[in-house]
Protein backbone atom coordinates (compact mmCIF):
# COMPACT_ATOMS: atom_id res chain seq x y z
CA UNK A 1 0.00 0.00 0.00
CA UNK A 2 1.35 3.25 -1.19
CA UNK A 3 1.90 5.56 1.68
CA UNK A 4 1.67 9.31 0.88
CA UNK A 5 3.23 12.29 2.64
CA UNK A 6 1.07 15.01 3.62
CA UNK A 7 1.34 18.44 4.50
CA UNK A 8 0.15 18.36 8.55
CA UNK A 9 -2.44 21.53 7.88
CA UNK A 10 -4.17 19.39 5.01
CA UNK A 11 -4.31 16.07 7.31
CA UNK A 12 -6.00 18.85 10.16
CA UNK A 13 -3.67 19.81 12.42
CA UNK A 14 -3.43 23.44 13.67
CA UNK A 15 -0.01 23.85 12.25
CA UNK A 16 -0.35 26.84 9.77
CA UNK A 17 1.01 30.44 10.64
CA UNK A 18 -2.61 31.43 11.85
CA UNK A 19 -2.42 27.55 13.95
CA UNK A 20 -5.85 27.04 11.66
CA UNK A 21 -5.48 23.78 8.95
CA UNK A 22 -7.32 22.96 6.13
CA UNK A 23 -8.94 19.57 6.79
CA UNK A 24 -9.26 17.58 3.37
CA UNK A 25 -12.75 16.58 3.17
CA UNK A 26 -12.91 14.12 0.43
CA UNK A 27 -14.30 10.00 1.15
CA UNK A 28 -11.23 8.91 -0.28
CA UNK A 29 -8.76 11.11 1.52
CA UNK A 30 -10.75 9.86 4.73
CA UNK A 31 -10.09 6.40 3.44
CA UNK A 32 -6.72 7.31 3.22
CA UNK A 33 -6.61 8.22 6.91
CA UNK A 34 -8.36 5.23 8.16
CA UNK A 35 -6.08 3.14 6.11
CA UNK A 36 -2.70 4.54 7.97
CA UNK A 37 -1.57 5.51 4.24
CA UNK A 38 -0.98 9.19 4.91
CA UNK A 39 2.26 10.24 7.03
CA UNK A 40 2.08 14.05 8.05
CA UNK A 41 4.29 16.57 8.36
CA UNK A 42 4.46 20.87 8.75
CA UNK A 43 8.11 21.20 7.34
CA UNK A 44 7.96 24.82 8.98
CA UNK A 45 6.90 23.21 12.73
CA UNK A 46 9.36 20.22 11.68
CA UNK A 47 12.61 23.58 11.36
CA UNK A 48 11.49 24.63 14.40
CA UNK A 49 8.92 27.42 13.61
CA UNK A 50 5.75 27.43 16.42
CA UNK A 51 2.20 28.01 15.37
CA UNK A 52 1.29 30.85 15.08
CA UNK A 53 3.73 32.71 13.17
CA UNK A 54 4.13 35.51 11.23
CA UNK A 55 3.00 35.01 7.63
CA UNK A 56 6.12 34.42 4.97
CA UNK A 57 6.79 34.53 1.63
CA UNK A 58 9.69 33.10 -0.38
CA UNK A 59 11.58 35.40 -2.49
CA UNK A 60 12.44 33.66 -5.99
CA UNK A 61 15.22 35.52 -6.66
CA UNK A 62 17.12 34.85 -3.27
CA UNK A 63 15.45 31.65 -2.70
CA UNK A 64 15.21 33.45 1.40
CA UNK A 65 12.19 33.07 3.02
CA UNK A 66 10.94 36.41 4.79
CA UNK A 67 8.04 38.06 7.02
CA UNK A 68 6.88 41.27 6.39
CA UNK A 69 9.00 43.20 8.43
CA UNK A 70 11.73 41.55 6.75
CA UNK A 71 12.80 39.08 9.63
CA UNK A 72 14.77 35.93 7.78
CA UNK A 73 13.43 32.29 8.45
CA UNK A 74 14.88 31.27 5.62
CA UNK A 75 17.48 28.36 7.94
CA UNK A 76 14.18 26.88 9.34
CA UNK A 77 12.03 26.51 6.37
CA UNK A 78 15.13 24.72 4.36
CA UNK A 79 15.74 22.48 7.83
CA UNK A 80 12.40 21.75 7.66
CA UNK A 81 12.06 20.93 4.02
CA UNK A 82 15.27 18.25 4.48
CA UNK A 83 13.18 16.61 7.58
CA UNK A 84 10.27 16.13 4.93
CA UNK A 85 12.59 14.27 2.31
CA UNK A 86 14.23 12.18 5.35
CA UNK A 87 10.86 11.06 6.76
CA UNK A 88 9.84 10.45 2.43
CA UNK A 89 12.78 8.11 2.63
CA UNK A 90 12.67 6.45 6.06
CA UNK A 91 9.06 5.06 4.89
CA UNK A 92 10.08 4.92 1.09
CA UNK A 93 6.82 7.39 0.17
CA UNK A 94 7.28 7.95 -3.90
CA UNK A 95 3.59 10.85 -3.67
CA UNK A 96 3.30 14.02 -1.58
CA UNK A 97 0.25 15.90 -1.11
CA UNK A 98 1.13 19.49 -0.06
CA UNK A 99 -0.60 22.99 0.90
CA UNK A 100 -1.16 25.08 -2.31
CA UNK A 101 0.62 28.61 -2.04
CA UNK A 102 2.57 28.17 0.98
CA UNK A 103 6.36 29.20 0.78
CA UNK A 104 7.39 25.29 2.31
CA UNK A 105 4.87 23.54 0.53
CA UNK A 106 3.02 25.19 -2.40
CA UNK A 107 3.31 23.06 -5.57
CA UNK A 108 2.73 25.09 -8.22
CA UNK A 109 1.51 28.91 -7.08
CA UNK A 110 3.37 30.74 -3.90
CA UNK A 111 3.07 34.50 -3.07
CA UNK A 112 5.38 36.84 -4.90
CA UNK A 113 7.19 37.80 -2.30
CA UNK A 114 6.02 41.18 -1.80
CA UNK A 115 3.22 40.25 0.73
CA UNK A 116 0.78 42.02 -1.69
CA UNK A 117 -1.34 38.75 -2.17
CA UNK A 118 0.06 38.24 -5.74
CA UNK A 119 0.06 34.41 -6.87
CA UNK A 120 2.77 33.52 -8.95
CA UNK A 121 4.30 30.20 -10.89
CA UNK A 122 6.60 28.98 -8.62
CA UNK A 123 7.40 26.30 -5.54
CA UNK A 124 7.82 26.13 -1.86
CA UNK A 125 10.90 24.94 -0.58
CA UNK A 126 10.18 21.61 0.41
CA UNK A 127 8.09 21.10 -2.92
CA UNK A 128 10.93 21.84 -4.59
CA UNK A 129 13.11 19.53 -2.80
CA UNK A 130 11.03 16.36 -2.78
CA UNK A 131 10.37 17.56 -6.61
CA UNK A 132 14.10 17.26 -6.82
CA UNK A 133 14.29 13.83 -5.31
CA UNK A 134 12.13 11.71 -7.58
CA UNK A 135 8.45 12.62 -5.38
CA UNK A 136 5.29 13.28 -7.26
CA UNK A 137 3.99 15.75 -5.83
CA UNK A 138 0.37 16.92 -5.77
CA UNK A 139 -1.83 20.11 -3.64
CA UNK A 140 -4.69 19.77 -2.78
CA UNK A 141 -6.31 20.92 -6.15
CA UNK A 142 -4.29 18.25 -7.69
CA UNK A 143 -6.49 15.68 -5.54
CA UNK A 144 -8.38 13.89 -8.53
CA UNK A 145 -4.49 13.77 -10.38
CA UNK A 146 -3.34 12.14 -7.21
CA UNK A 147 -5.92 9.58 -7.30
CA UNK A 148 -5.42 8.47 -11.04
CA UNK A 149 -1.53 8.25 -9.97
CA UNK A 150 -2.20 5.46 -7.06
CA UNK A 151 -4.47 3.66 -9.03
CA UNK A 152 -1.79 3.17 -11.71
CA UNK A 153 0.59 2.26 -9.22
Amino acid sequence: MEKILISACLFGENVRYDAGHCLIDDPDFLTWQEEGRLIPICPEMAGGLPAPRPPCERDLKTGDILDKDGQDFTEAFYNGADLALALAQEHGIRYALLKERSPSCGVNIIYDGTFTSTKIPGSGVTATLLKNNGLSVFSEFDLDALKSALKGA
